[in-house]
């Protein structure tokens, strides 16, 4: 099994919100973003010019692989030997520091999550993408064209990586009858006291909205990263009371499968790829979509607005989101691929199967990461919603 670095605490705490990102950004001329903040205006690249010779990369571990962990997983040495764009990878642990590091201006691309990628288009440091200039870009499945994550009035800010759900994983043995509601780590935690489990960030107060968006109509939540004050404070305190039940909380996934396997843990939120490796390695555990839906990531490379070698840029996302490249860097990393072709190429043939990847259903009822910001996501034009830095200071309280 090759070395994978975990997708841990990739949404720590945020030092900027979207306001005061855009605050920070390089001023000019500006829009409005339908998803309710300011976006300014930048130029986009119209033509594809000859390589500058590198490409500055920041990178998720696992998506810029080299070939020093795995020697079968290299996809940089045949990108600089094709482009003779040479590859420089700086790999980050967060989204935060993919954001600062972004504001640098010293990095050509980001692979960036949908946490980070409005913090990154409202403040400025991401440029509008020419999808033209990216020829891979037309098989790309159409559900993760032009999302609020990942756009603005039409206009990619990026290309799609790949993507992937948050499930629920529960241990077979203990577990009984199975569950099919998130219900079963929220208000029926109480009964796996002490062995409940929840992926450790601010981003998951997401998931007690999404399963009370049901629970708790009256509520009128409509989009689990839009709540108001009188939501925010519902959801917090279903959340102190799943804390009471909580063993541990995740962050990295390796510990996740340990957790299962020695029954430390029992149910919680987890991923596909975790789900796989627990029961590859004869944890008895399931992994189920909850019938609420469930919350999700998508990844997406995006270019700097301050790229020193855009055109070295503009070949490293054409080459990542290939069908071969983005067929090998899914099976390593463990999550979806993004181009439609990539499916046929996996070593695996049930792969694309397995993550759903070409399952538009599946993907509706997915709920993707999207930084909760004051101007109310699901288009309330009556009140505040809050924002990632009250999600932040929230989530301290809730584990105490």
């Amino acid at each position: 099994m090759p070395k994978r670095t975990t997708r841990a605490l990739r949404i720590a705490a945020t030092a900027c919100t979207l306001v005061l990102a855009a605050a920070c950004g390089s001023g000019g001329d500006t829009t409005r973003a339908p998803q309710g903040f300011t976006v300014p205006k930048l130029p986009m690249q119209r033509t594809l010019g000859p390589g500058e010779g590198q490409v500055d990369v920041i990178a998720w571990a696992g998506y810029a692989e080299d070939g020093s962990d795995d020697p079968k997983a290299d996809w940089v040495h045949p990108f600089e030997k094709r482009t003779g764009c040479t590859v420089h990878t700086k790999i980050a642990g967060t989204s935060d520091e993919m954001v600062s590091l972004m504001k640098t201006g010293q990095y050509d691309t980001v692979s960036a999550s949908g946490d980070a990628t409005l913090r990154l288009i409202a403040a400025g440091d991401a440029a509008p993408v020419n999808t033209a200039l990216v020829p891979n870009y037309r098989d790309v499945f159409p559900g993760l064209k032009e999302q609020s994550f990942n756009s603005v009035r039409g206009q990619m800010y990026g290309i799609p990586h790949g993507r992937g759900a948050n499930l629920l994983m529960y241990r077979t043995d203990t577990v009984r009858p199975a569950p099919d509601s998130w219900s079963a780590v929220f208000d029926g935690a109480s009964r796996y006291r002490g062995h409940v489990t929840a992926y450790d960030s601010p981003i998951s107060i997401a998931d007690a909205a999404l399963y009370l968006m049901s629970a708790r109509p009256s509520l009128h939540i409509t989009n689990p990263y839009a709540l108001d004050e009188h939501q925010l404070a519902v959801v917090v305190e279903l959340l102190r009371k799943q804390h009471q039940a909580i063993g541990e909380y995740w962050s990295d996934y390796q510990k996740e499968v340990t957790a299962f396997k020695s029954g430390d843990s029992v149910i919680g939120t987890t991923w596909q790829v975790i789900a796989n490796l627990a029961a590859g390695e004869k944890a008895p555990v399931k992994a189920v979509l909850p019938k609420e839906g469930a919350t999700g990531w998508s990844d997406t490379w995006m270019v700097s607005a301050k790229a020193k070698h855009p055109n070295c840029a503009y070949r490293w996302l054409d080459w990542i989101v290939s069908p071969e490249v983005n067929a090998e860097v899914a099976e390593f990393f463990g999550e979806a691929p993004a181009n439609a072709k990539s499916c046929a190429l996996t070593t695996d043939p049930h792969f694309c199967a397995t993550y759903h990847a070409a399952d538009e259903t599946y993907y509706r009822r997915v709920h993707f990461w999207t930084t909760p910001v004051k101007q109310c996501l699901d288009g309330r034009k009556d009140t505040v919603c809050t924002d990632y830095a009250q999600w932040s200071r929230a989530w301290t309280q809730i584990k105490g």
